[in-house]
């Protein structure tokens, strides 16, 4: 379904019942669909609710809008068009860090703050060359899969997901290829996020070379101290593509948790 936000067209998918929902919000260079295998192992359980944020997939690809205030405004949009009461926000990577500026604002409904191989909240550490250099990263068919492949899931991908990352990534317009690299990942919302009360736990995937669980320990989790880190061993960038099933599991333990107000899953390791 589409549903009108912050003055655009977003593509929503939404899947099963229950409370709290989940709403699932997308990695640079993907989609709603990124997150299929999770939620698929979630939607008996949950109402899912995942989009494609303004640039990707099949919402509105407007010239510009890219900053992260935009991308919270468009979630939050959605949020109330679909009247969640309450909810917890999933973000992966790019996502992540919309979440995180999300829930700094403390809204209404919000439950809880699962953060999946995120983007930390202070500026991406990489000088200009390299994230002028990330602006081709999807730029053809052999340089996603270059990406993927020394980036992004150096242990591999399933067949079929690799054709969907590599498709979901040729989507994207210029504008939403330059802005996060260029200007949207140079945000510093660290005085911010240290603002989140909501319980929250962060998914770390051991191999990550993108977002390593070192740079999450230094830059992320100070600014959110009751946040509890869970290290997937063996695992990359694009945890929900290489272990949906671990992701999975570890959300329905906190989702129930927090409705039921025990404490969040203890920091664990595992796949």
């Amino acid at each position: 379904m589409f549903i009108r936000s912050n003055g655009i067209e977003l593509h929503v998918r939404q899947r099963g019942a229950g409370v709290p929902a989940l709403v699932f919000l997308h990695y640079w260079g993907g989609s709603s669909r990124t997150w299929h295998h999770v939620i698929e192992a979630l939607e008996a359980d949950f109402r899912t609710i995942a989009i494609d944020q303004r640039g990707w997939g099949q919402s509105d690809k407007p010239n510009s809008g890219y900053a992260l205030a935009d991308l919270a405004m468009d979630a939050m949009g959605v949020i109330a068009a679909l009247g969640l009461q309450r909810y917890i926000l999933v973000g992966h990577s790019m996502g992540g860090k919309v979440a995180q500026l999300i829930a700094s604002q403390r809204p209404d409904g919000l439950k809880g703050l699962v953060l999946v191989a995120p983007s930390p909240p202070s500026p991406l550490g990489l000088p200009g060359d390299v994230r002028r250099a990330m602006v081709s990263a999807y730029a053809t068919r052999e340089s996603i899969i270059t990406t993927v492949e020394q980036a992004l899931a150096p242990d591999g991908l399933g067949a079929g997901d690799l054709e969907m990352v590599i498709a979901d990534s040729l989507c994207g317009v210029p504008a939403a290829t330059e802005a996060w690299p260029l200007a949207t990942s140079q945000e510093d919302i660290a005085t911010l996020v240290s603002q989140i009360e909501s319980p929250t736990i962060v998914i770390s995937g051991e191999n990550d070379r993108v977002d390593p669980p070192e740079i999450l320990r230094r830059e992320l989790l100070p600014c959110i101290p009751q946040a509890q880190l869970h290290l997937l061993l063996g695992v990359g960038h694009l945890s929900p593509l290489e272990a949906p099933g671990a992701i999975a599991n570890l959300i329905r333990t906190f989702a129930r948790a927090v409705m039921s107000d025990r404490t969040a899953p203890t920091s664990a390791t595992g796949r």
